[in-house]
């Protein structure tokens, strides 16, 4: 069985979330006491989430490609950058490994296109849907058209996340608002929404809404297992 390496900590409310499902997709495939071998390097987000809010990718790029070299030494043989945003910085961390990254981008959109979505919703943190890294990625690779919500709509997203998320704390108010924006999307065209942020489940699940949701933790642990048990 191969050891997936996780650089994770960001935050570590999702980071249990992606232990959970990676643990119970292989014990799902292989029955019995099996659980999965995982490197796991998990950060302090307070100083990521820092340097994010003062625009120095820089910094975090060096501190998540030492933390992925460690995450290499421990054992991993592939990475999984256990969050949407950081991706940014992605091909820079990938860059300082030789083992090979598993894209949460690609991974969403392989899934988008196998289920024939031509048009999607993105929820994020701002940077990830003001940005070009995350949806450009998907359009440019996978011809997907990805719209994100509104000026005021993504500064509510954004703040939920931040503010209450990454702490832990799940508001009925706050799914409120999301699945109205979700509602939003959907009549601008999106057949589905990605959910773009690994701690956005914490709060919308599918039952929450008829509009087809694409869970990023989720697709990205179940492609992981798949990487997993790969001959």
């Amino acid at each position: 069985m191969k050891t997936i390496g996780m650089l994770g900590g960001m935050s570590w409310e999702s980071t249990a979330s992606y232990y959970k499902a990676l643990n119970e997709g292989v014990k799902a495939a292989m029955g019995g006491l099996h659980s999965a071998k995982i490197s796991l390097y998990s950060v302090d987000f307070a100083e990521i989430e820092r340097l994010q809010h003062e625009g120095d990718w820089e910094t975090t790029a060096e501190i998540l490609s030492e933390a992925a070299r460690s995450v290499e030494a421990g054992g991993g043989d592939f990475l999984l950058i256990c969050t949407n945003t950081m991706h940014k910085v992605a091909p820079r961390i990938e860059s300082s490994i030789s083992i090979p990254l598993l894209h949460i981008a690609d991974a969403t959109a392989q899934r988008l296109a196998t289920d024939g979505i031509e048009r999607v919703g993105l929820l994020g943190t701002r940077f990830t849907m003001e940005q070009d890294f995350y949806k450009g990625r998907i359009t440019e690779k996978y011809g997907i058209d990805v719209i994100v919500p509104n000026a005021q709509e993504q500064a509510l997203v954004h703040q939920v996340i931040y503010s209450e998320l990454c702490l832990g704390q799940v508001s009925a108010s706050s799914r409120q608002q999301y699945l109205e924006i979700i509602s939003a999307l959907h009549e601008r065209g999106a057949e589905a929404v990605i959910l773009g942020c690994t701690e956005i489940a914490l709060l919308v699940q599918q039952e929450h809404t008829t509009v087809p949701l694409y869970d990023t933790t989720a697709i990205h642990a179940e492609e992981a297992v798949k990487w997993v048990l790969a001959v």
